[in-house]
């Protein structure tokens, strides 16, 4: 059992103006071959849920600018801790997304303030290390919230945080999406606005970052104390000057 959500419509984007679009937005900062291979993770598990909603808007321009996307469906994932999760399936295929990507989306609805538990709890089944493999260091980041109300930042706020936490770039931009009931569709499109257009910027801009940093993640997140404590030294290299 795949937990990898379907995008419908994969290349069908209305609210796009293409003639505006880079359709290789990282060309000339390194090679973007092969295509950047992205996760996106959403918080809620409505059937109508707005933040899945952005998610696949986001695949679509992220597949758009030429990388490759998958949508994880964390309908039937265990909260943390509780006994025998790190043996579930749905935990395993999640691990194993996140040790796929180079990058990720990760985009939550604003509940009380926060980020939801449903977005936490997959954050949570990521733990910085799996043995000597890293899940998330050294990828790169984009975050989004939905909200019911007012424009807000405080989900974002908390995922750029937690990005840090995990060792990730999370890239500047952001995307915050107000009042997310009157921005989609009935068809669960989002419709042409200001909103849609931050979405294309954060994506583009995903994209840049990640073909830019790839080359050089596990050098940048190469560390001292953890070459210390697995007793690997480093040659000496001023010494073959």
């Amino acid at each position: 059992m795949s937990r990898l959500r379907s995008l419908t419509d994969p290349g069908l984007l209305p609210a796009l103006h293409p003639e505006f679009a880079h359709r290789r937005p990282a060309l000339g900062l390194d090679a973007d071959q092969p295509p950047p291979r992205i996760l996106l993770l959403y918080g809620s598990l409505r059937e109508r849920s707005y933040s899945r909603l952005a998610v696949e808007e986001a695949a679509r321009l992220l597949q758009f600018f030429g990388a490759e996307t998958r949508i994880f469906d964390p309908s039937d994932l265990p909260w943390p801790d509780q006994p025998g999760a790190d043996d579930h399936p749905a935990v395993r295929e999640l691990r194993e997304l996140s040790l796929w990507s180079e990058g990720q989306v990760w985009c939550s609805p604003e509940r009380h303030g926060q980020i939801t538990g449903v977005m936490k709890a997959q954050i949570d089944h990521l733990p910085l290390s799996i043995g000597a493999v890293r899940p998330t260091q050294g990828r790169t980041l984009a975050v989004m919230q939905v909200s019911g109300g007012s424009q807000s930042f405080n989900a974002v706020n908390t995922l750029r945080l937690l990005g840090r936490w995990m060792r990730m770039f999370t890239i500047p931009n952001q995307s915050s999406v107000a009042k997310a009931w009157q921005e989609f569709d009935e068809a669960g499109r989002m419709k042409p606005s200001a909103y849609y257009d931050r979405i294309v910027d954060v994506m583009e801009e995903l994209v840049r970052f990640t073909v830019l940093l790839r080359p050089h993640a596990a050098q940048l997140v190469d560390r001292y104390s953890e070459r210390r404590a697995a007793n690997q030294p480093v040659p000496d290299l001023l010494a073959t000057l």
